[in-house]
């Protein structure tokens, strides 16, 4: 060891010179380097033979995939260097092999690229030329024969080549000197030839140094000590049956295996005829594998055979008698290949996952499977399961490209368990297999999906504020965040301002939420519509309409139009002549409710009767007719409650008050309303000063009146125009004149014809019998009826939409000059009735 690191100081720029074939033949580059190369030492460029770039060069896209080499060589990321990690020692890896190679398998990943670096590693004069024994006895006859030969040992040199064993040397004698034999394969080996006859008495023992030396610049050799002991006679060697042996036995054979028994005989007798068999040229794998019996020549097996490591082995056994004569034989065992290795699958590359939607003959991994057996045992078939959208595709020696066939949906299918199964041809065949996992990564591919076409909700009026008014739920095939679905209101059917207004919702769980309290009476439906999005880029998105239908409740009590409220605490007048037959329509109740269905259902109750007997009321019409013929009896102020209810849970009602005049004339009802005011309120100082009041006005009124009607006929007869004496207001509609309690009586108008007659001291108003009815909707009563409406020769029942205070017409052929003295004549006394009437009430 010694002089071997002393040469390889002396020759430190030799081994340091790299023979690089930089020819790229089908991805193989070729280098050379000596043995025992100090660590670090450089080997080639392997970018710029193999023309990579610097992207690809990086320790995540380039590696190392060759089995074993990782502990020798070293590649450098940065600039494409390869290096020696480890000291190579050329003799342990290949023995005597004429050539010693490694190959390294350079994988890029990006490209899915292998490229093969071959490296020879050249041998150096390292080793020295060693015997088996250092001192080595031979026994020879004093009777030998001059020019007999004598096998020596023979020296072992690990080197190779020239720095291999080359020559012997025999230390100068007079009784013996070397000769070199050399054998079929070409070996040479050392014989001593006796070339002085022996005589043991003058000296029984010789002593020789034979020295083996190399070629090497720097010459190695080695020494055996041989000490001749001469005997007396034995002159016959042994003698092999047969210069060689030849055997073939299967690797799977057991330790302790006879393989073969060499025999050799010695024509001699007695110890001289003796024969004991060694190995006398024996490799160090194969003194582990074999040994041999020295008295039988039985050759068994040691250690386990293996066909994949050494094929065939060489042995030469020696025989040798007691005499020291020998002779030497060859023994070849072959050694014959079994199905005993299963293939090795290697995952070189593998891509843990893939996009759904992938083209076709995507790369999914690169695998690398061996049978290190021979023949059909090596030959390997490779499959995957056909279910699955994968097969493997050879790609060069021992590689394979694991690709899709198919196109891949994460929708259909997440991820695959992927069964690689090796199979050799062996009998019976041995297999592998290896499991592969690939998750399929999500694309947005698919919309949300609504779990209704259209959504209909319904939610009762009144409803509180942050209430839930709709369940939306939209679902997606996708993955994460496209599979994120948010929910959002787009437009409705209304007002997409007021939509916002009315309602909300949660973007995460769809819940659509009320932002106000709702009315029937002011909104009955809502129409809108939702989109659903999800989180993938680009987003997708789908919409779905929604109704929301507004429940009533029964939140508006019924409204009564008619008779409208009293603002002032009076209640309706309405007036039904004594001579009213059974039957007879007094009135209407006219009452709605804002309410709808049946909460909007009105009945009428007659809650209350001075007479309970006297008035029936329509339970659904509302009208209040005479049940009977009005008796004198029967007072002359009627006080009906009607109650008015509607349908809904609970019910809700209203109530007013009718006062019903039983009289056939405006002054009797005058007077007695009179006394019975004065019955009913005792006097006060107020009322005392209101009746002097009255009076004077009514005084004063009488004068006036007295004056315009002489006025009248003194014109009258003179003018002659006027042909009558009386003026008919017909068509006047009771009920539109200020009642008792000072509020109009209705909507509906309930037509009595009026007579003023002037031919007498007094005006008399009358109210005959026969009555019309005209009876108005809500929508078509007057928003501001006037006071009183009193036509002459017109039809009752069409009253102008904007009638005059008070408008006073006789016949067509009446002076124009006396309208306007009629209507004030007229005009007056009605004022004084409707004073004297509240002075009353009051």
């Amino acid at each position: 060891m010694a002089d071997a690191l002393r040469y390889q100081q002396c020759s430190g720029s030799f081994w340091l010179t790299l023979i690089a074939l930089c020819q790229l033949n089908y991805g193989q580059v070729h280098y050379s380097i000596p043995e025992e190369v100090q660590k670090g030492s450089f080997v080639g460029n392997i970018a710029e033979d193999l023309g990579l770039s610097s992207q690809e060069l990086s320790a995540s896209r380039v590696r190392i995939i060759s089995e074993g080499m990782l502990q020798y060589f070293i590649l450098n990321f940065k600039n494409g260097h390869l290096y020696v990690s480890e000291k190579i020692d050329r003799d342990e890896l290949c023995g005597w092999e004429e050539k010693c190679m490694l190959s390294l398998e350079i994988l890029v990943e990006n490209t899915v690229r292998i490229f093969t670096v071959e490296i020879e590693i050249t041998d150096i004069n390292d080793n020295a030329p060693t015997f088996a024994q250092e001192r080595l006895e031979l026994r020879i006859s004093e009777t030998a024969n001059v020019g007999t030969h004598f096998p020596l040992q023979e020296a072992q040199d690990a080197d190779s080549g020239n720095n291999s064993l080359q020559n012997y040397h025999l230390s100068s004698n007079k009784y013996f000197s070397l000769k070199l034999q050399r054998r079929s394969d070409g070996d040479k080996y050392p014989e001593l030839v006796l070339v002085k006859p022996l005589d043991r008495e003058e000296e029984a023992v010789h002593f020789l140094i034979l020295t083996a030396t190399d070629g090497g610049q720097l010459v190695r050799s080695g020494t055996l000590q041989i000490c001749i002991v001469v005997l007396d006679v034995n002159d016959n060697a042994p003698v092999f049956s047969q210069s060689a042996y030849q055997v073939s036995i299967l690797e799977s054979v057991p330790i302790g295996y006879l393989l073969v028994t060499v025999n050799a005989t010695d024509a001699d007798e007695g110890t001289n005829a003796e024969v004991t068999y060694s190995f006398l040229k024996i490799k160090e794998k194969a003194s582990q594998l074999f040994e041999i019996n020295s008295r039988s020549g039985e050759i068994t097996t040691t250690g386990k055979l293996d066909y994949e490591e050494i094929a065939l082995h060489e042995i030469d056994v020696q025989a040798k008698d007691n005499g020291g004569l020998s002779d030497r034989a060859k023994v070849l065992i072959k050694v014959i290949d079994i199905n005993d290795n299963i293939p090795k699958i290697t995952v070189t590359t593998i891509f843990n996952s893939i996009s759904e939607g992938s083209s076709l003959g995507t790369v999914v991994a690169l695998l690398n499977i061996q049978d290190r057996d021979m023949g059909e045992n090596g030959e390997v078939i490779c499959s995957v399961p056909t279910a699955l959208p994968f097969h493997l595709q050879k790609s060069f020696d021992d590689y394979y490209h694991l690709i899709t066939d198919r196109l891949l949906d994460r929708e259909d299918v997440q991820n695959y368990s992927i069964t690689i199964t090796a199979t050799d041809k062996g009998s019976p065949p041995l297999s592998a297999s290896a499991m592969l996992f690939l998750e399929i990564s999500d694309v947005n591919d698919n919309a949300p999906v609504f779990s209704k076409m259209h959504y209909v909700s319904y939610i009762i009026e009144n409803n509180s504020r942050g209430e839930p008014v709709c369940f939306m739920k939209a679902s997606d095939p996708d993955f994460m965040e496209n599979a994120t679905v948010t929910f959002s209101i787009t437009e409705g059917g209304t007002n997409t301002s007021v939509l916002f207004s009315y309602l909300s919702i949660n973007s995460e769980t769809g819940v659509v939420y009320a932002l106000s309290s709702f009315d029937y009476e002011e909104i009955r439906e809502i129409q809108f519509w939702v989109k659903a999005q999800d989180g993938g880029s680009p987003p997708l998105s789908s919409n779905v309409s929604v109704t929301l239908f507004i429940l009533d409740q029964n939140d508006n009590a019924p409204e009564i139009l008619y008779p409208s409220p009293p603002t002032d605490g009076s209640t309706g007048l309405e007036l039904a002549p004594r001579s009213s037959e059974p039957g007879y329509l007094v009135t209407k109740v006219v009452a709605v409710d804002a309410d709808s269905g049946q909460n909007a259902w009105l009945s009428y109750q007659l809650t209350k009767a001075t007479e309970p007997g006297l008035f029936t009321l329509g339970l659904h019409t509302g009208e209040i007719r005479t049940a009977r013929f009005l008796l004198e009896k029967d007072a002359l102020k009627q006080s009906l409650v009607v109650l008015v209810k509607d349908n809904g849970q609970p019910t809700l009602s209203a109530s007013v008050t009718i006062t019903v005049v039983l009289s056939d004339n405006i002054p009797d009802i005058l007077t007695d309303l009179s006394s019975i005011s004065v019955l009913v309120d005792p006097p006060s100082d107020l009322t005392f000063y209101l009746v002097i009041a009255v009076a004077f006005v009514s005084c004063l009124f009488l004068t006036f009146l007295l004056v315009l009607l002489a006025i009248k006929l003194y014109r009258w007869r003179n003018s002659q125009l006027c042909d009558t004496g009386n003026v008919n207001f017909n068509g006047v509609p009771v009920s539109q004149f200020v009642g008792i309690d000072g509020v109009r009586a209705f909507l509906q108008s309930y037509c009595h014809e009026v007579s003023l007659t002037s031919g007498s001291r007094r005006s008399q108003i009358f109210f005959p019998i026969g009555s019309c009815t005209n009876t108005l909707t809500p929508q078509q009563a007057p928003s501001k009826p006037d006071p009183l409406l009193i036509t002459g020769d017109s039809n009752p029942q069409q009253a102008p939409s904007k009638p005059d205070p008070l408008l006073i017409t006789g016949n067509s052929n009446t002076c124009k000059e006396d309208t306007a003295v009629s209507q004030v004549s007229i005009y007056i006394p009605i004022v004084l009735l409707y004073f004297r009437v509240n002075i009353i009430s009051v």
